[in-house]
């Protein structure tokens, strides 16, 4: 018997009572319906009115887009609506996570990187301000992996770090800002990514810690936001096999399933041992992780069976429908769990669909300058004399742009030229595809080579590495003992494995018109370098501190 009143729902009798009337009044077809949350653009706008006003989908998510375009994506489907909807968003980063007007306030590690942990209230509040302003109540955030593996090509900056208390910390004040804001959050990658060094999006992946140092890392922060009241939970495609067969002892590793379909960390572990009485969700089924582990018709009941109460993303939703009434009409989905799971569902939307009073006013851009400027990390310098950089000690400013130009704010090429110039710099892009192969004889001395490197994590790429021009890699600071150069990495922390000779190393978590003009203004001492790593960006090599 699931406990409506209790945590983390906490309805009152009006509520509990549109539960458990909702879920009476429903068939099976439309039961089932609530078990999908759909992405929004995979449709055309007419077949997906019509989904939601048959009940068969519970929750759709956008990519982002313009606010009015947002809004009236919305308010079609809800005129539609028989049951409201759940409208997700992966407000990860803040805002832009859902209006390509709002606020990108910074990845997660930006906001540990400040060393003040009410930056992460701060994040939650803007999250949901700016979320509800376009109708969001379920947000599948925060991450809450610990970043473990300097190699990986997913998890990064979108974690709050690796240090246990830092993530613990940061995740749980999100969590409580943004519930508070009327929108429910959704931790996750549960077992938890960040161990290995690969992508769940392209197959299963492994947490492969043993069982006791998952319990006192991953487990715990789990386990306290749980105890906090956190709504739901996203379960990924990653295996944790010390910990399943920790919970079935007959288990064998070869029959370890990932996250999203593993009874043992669903049922045994967030359920069971942890007393989870909230919505828990698949990551993207459409995901390799999880169209590898187990033919589709049998995974999606199988997920479900073994503790999911909702499937994100559909491979093909006709077909993805009709394996689920299949395993209902066969037995493989009993009517039992498929009313817990619904159960669950409404629960939710009982706690977060309903009118609420409009969120107040939030200065998000104020707090991301001020989160930014607090954040931005002088990692290295073992060039004692760089600094201040300055028009009359470096009027020439070649600026060379590594991975990607394009970011919300504009080009990160242009910003930082037009600001340089501002200043009084002379700055130009460097092209090395004009240059030659040269000397040092001649080299410039009242010149400054400024690199910034915007090589962002994304699904569906093995690595996150500098790739050099090829034509000698002349775009490579290979003068490092006879040149000024700083490096300022935007996004990946871990860089300096690629350039572990430069003298001088700055992260700055997050690509932004506020944090490539900070860092200039710190480059030019007109602010102190207080940011404090939340990793190690060494990566544990011998040469990157030379």
């Amino acid at each position: 018997m699931i406990d409506l009143m209790a945590k983390p729902f906490y309805l009152n009798d009006h509520r509990a009572a549109w539960v458990t009337e909702t879920l009476a009044s429903m068939t099976n077809g439309e039961k089932l319906g609530q078990l999908f949350c759909v992405m929004g653009g995979d449709y055309a706008p007419d077949r997906l009115a019509e989904m939601v006003r048959r009940s068969r989908v519970c929750g759709v998510l956008y990519r982002p887009a313009p606010t009015a375009e947002i809004r009236e994506s919305y308010k079609v489907l809800d005129d539609m609506a028989k049951i409201p909807l759940l409208k997700a968003a992966n407000l990860e980063e803040g805002g832009s996570g859902i209006i390509t007007d709002g606020t990108l306030y910074g990845w997660p590690m930006l906001v540990s990187a400040t060393g003040d942990p009410e930056e992460a209230t701060r994040f939650g509040k803007v999250c949901a301000a700016e979320g509800r302003s376009v109708g969001i109540n379920w947000t599948f955030s925060p991450v809450c992996d610990l970043d473990l593996n300097f190699r990986n090509p997913i998890t990064n900056v979108r974690t709050f770090g690796s240090d246990l208390e830092t993530v613990l910390t940061c995740a749980g004040k999100y969590v409580r800002a943004v519930q508070a804001g009327g929108i429910a959050a959704c931790a996750k990658h549960f077992p938890g990514d960040g161990v290995d060094y690969r992508d769940q999006h392209l197959h299963p992946t492994y947490n492969s810690l043993p069982a006791e140092e998952w319990y006192s890392s991953y487990g715990k922060i789990y386990e306290a936001l749980i105890n906090d009241g956190l709504m739901s939970v996203m379960v990924g495609h990653i295996c944790q096999p010390a910990v399943s067969m920790d919970v079935n002892p007959a288990l064998r590793f070869e029959d370890c399933l990932p996250g999203s379909l593993s009874r043992e960390l669903l049922t045994g572990v967030l359920r069971e041992k942890y007393g989870f009485n909230g919505v828990i969700t698949t990551d993207a089924t459409i995901m390799a992780g999880y169209t590898q582990a187990m033919p589709r018709r049998e995974a999606l009941a199988a997920s479900v069976m073994a503790g999911c109460d909702m499937l994100v993303f559909n491979t093909d939703y006709e077909e993805d429908y009709r394996y689920l009434a299949e395993a209902l009409e066969n037995g493989s989905l009993t009517h039992e769990r498929l009313d817990e799971a619904v159960t669950r569902v409404l629960a939710l939307k009982a706690a977060v669909c309903f009118p609420r009073t409009e969120p107040e006013p939030i200065p998000a851009k104020q707090w991301h300058a001020e989160c930014a400027d607090k954040a931005i990390t002088l990692v290295k310098n073992n060039d004692p004399d760089i600094f201040p950089v300055t028009p009359e000690r470096y009027p020439h400013i070649r600026l060379i742009l590594l991975g990607k130009d394009a970011i919300l704010d504009g080009s990160v090429a242009q910003i930082a030229c037009e600001y340089l110039e501002a200043q009084g710099f002379d700055a130009e892009v460097y092209d090395p595809m004009t240059d030659d192969l040269h000397g040092t004889s001649e080299l410039p001395t009242d010149r400054l080579t400024l690199y910034l490197a915007n090589l962002e994590h994304a699904s569906n790429q093995t690595a996150v590495r500098i790739f050099w021009c090829p034509k000698h890699a002349l775009d490579s600071p290979r003068f490092v003992g006879e040149e000024k150069n700083v490096f300022v990495s935007l996004a990946n922390p871990y860089l300096l494995q690629d350039v572990p000779r430069v003298k001088t190393f700055i992260n700055a978590y997050t690509a932004t018109r506020e944090t490539i003009q900070k860092t200039i203004d710190k480059l030019m001492g007109r602010s102190a370098f207080t940011g404090v790593s939340p990793v190690d960006p060494f990566c544990g090599l011998p040469d990157t501190r030379l």
